[in-house]
């Protein structure tokens, strides 16, 4: 029988896979390296697991952002604000609602001084609720604002020293 003689093609090619295959590269695949980890990850590459470069949830980003900068408190603050209605339920919700925050003083303004003084006899149960919606000592002190009462000031011109614009009510 004759021995059949491989063409010089193929031989070139079997030449270049093996040169290939004892450098690490995949012959066919331009420039890649053989992986010989066996599962683990290899730095800089991404693994099969979760890993800091894959998508991130925003409220994590979020939560970590404002730990890095000290936002709680105002975060805090800010979130009882936008939540008035559930922390103190819906009727006082609709009579009043917070103005400001600063020095540990949250401001409330009511829509009638009806509601204010009633606002102001529920401020030690409004002061444990924050408490326990942003903990202890955020919040110290409750200050309770009535309606503005309408101005009587009419025209350019005024008299002064006088009773006032009540003296024709009476």
């Amino acid at each position: 029988m004759a021995e059949i003689e491989a063409d010089p093609a193929s031989l070139a090619l079997n030449r270049a896979r093996a040169a290939a295959k004892e450098k690490g590269l995949r012959p066919g695949r331009a420039g890649k390296k053989i992986s010989r980890n066996y599962g683990r990850t290899i730095p800089g590459r991404s693994g099969p697991g979760p890993d800091e470069r894959d998508p991130q949830a925003m409220q994590g980003i979020m939560q970590r952002l404002i730990a890095e900068r000290g936002w709680s408190t105002s975060v805090n603050v800010g979130s009882v604000m936008g939540r008035w209605p559930e922390i103190v339920g819906r009727q006082v919700a609709e009579h009043s609602k917070p103005v400001s925050f600063d020095k540990q003083v949250l401001i409330v303004a009511a829509d009638s001084t009806a509601w204010a003084t009633q606002l102001r006899l529920m401020v030690p149960a409004l002061l444990k609720r924050l408490a326990e919606e942003l903990g202890d000592g955020v919040v110290e002190q409750v200050k309770i604002q009535g309606p503005a009462a309408p101005s009587w000031k009419r025209g350019r011109y005024r008299v002064h020293n006088t009773r006032g614009p009540r003296d024709t009510y009476g």
